[in-house]
């Protein structure tokens, strides 16, 4: 047995073998999710239908939340809390505003009401439910709660990568040249004759290859990208010769002033 498992073809057969089995997960997952994101859509709509239509009241969440758990023992997700983002996810992808902006990126063929209210639900169904609790808490604007949908389908970004996008203002049009700004005026009026480019520096959220690839892929400035440990005291060596929380808030006060007059 030992023999036949030192093979050459053994080492092949097994990394095959390993790949099928990760993309079978990853398509199970995938299908696990889509089916979830459909029905918390579901609730939603029937919460919101049926406050309509009854003229239920706010209560009928808690309700609801109490009888699913107690159905439903052994699924998560029924909580009163998660109940409300449920009805809110609803009503912020079948929103008037939102449709309109959806409704610009489809093609003639899909622009009626019913095929419009398709592609929105298997779009949001692409996206697991962490990112979409996370988006529900941070975006309010429709175009950009698109874009960061829609980006987030396309490149396969992790929640942190998406928090990390939405705190950079990934969304306005400004941001990319934000960095490269910074940089072209440190290097015009504080490098010294004997000093090399100024370089940007990234900071994630937690190690993210995909983050930082997207985040150099159309900078010219030189940048920087290492793994970093936070202390809780600057240590001796760099007493001095980095500026302090004051210097730090002037510097950035001066240069958007500056970014304003441009």
């Amino acid at each position: 047995m030992k023999t036949e498992i030192e093979k050459p073809d053994y080492s092949e057969f097994l990394a095959k073998l390993k790949q099928r089995i990760l993309e079978a997960r990853t398509t199970a997952a995938r299908a696990v999710n889509h089916g979830l994101i459909l029905l918390y859509w579901d609730i939603g709509q029937g919460i919101v239908e049926k406050q309509k239509a009854v003229g239920w009241g706010d209560s009928v969440v808690e309700c609801l939340a109490s009888d699913l758990r107690s159905a439903f023992p052994d699924m998560h997700g029924f909580s009163v809390a998660n109940l409300w983002r449920m009805k809110q996810f609803y009503l912020v992808h079948t929103s008037p505003e939102f449709l309109l902006q959806a409704l610009k990126g489809l093609s003639p063929q899909v622009r009626k009401d019913e095929k419009l209210a398709q592609a929105v639900r298997e779009l949001v169904s692409a996206i697991p439910w962490g990112h979409h609790v996370l988006m529900l808490g941070k975006l309010t604007d429709p175009t950009a709660r698109l874009y960061y949908l829609r980006a987030t389908s396309k490149f396969g970004w992790s929640r942190n990568v998406l928090l990390n996008q939405i705190k950079a203002g990934a969304f306005e049009p400004e941001h990319s040249g934000k960095m490269d700004f910074y940089l072209n005026l440190l290097n015009d009026k504080e490098r010294g004759l004997d000093d090399g480019p100024s370089i940007g520096i990234i900071l994630c959220a937690e190690k993210d290859d995909i983050e930082v690839e997207f985040a150099l892929k159309t900078k010219k400035n030189p940048i920087g990208v290492a793994e970093y440990q936070l202390q809780a005291k600057l240590p001796a060596e760099f007493k001095g010769r980095l500026p302090n929380t004051k210097q730090l808030t002037e510097a950035v006060r001066n240069a958007l002033e500056l970014e304003k007059q441009a």
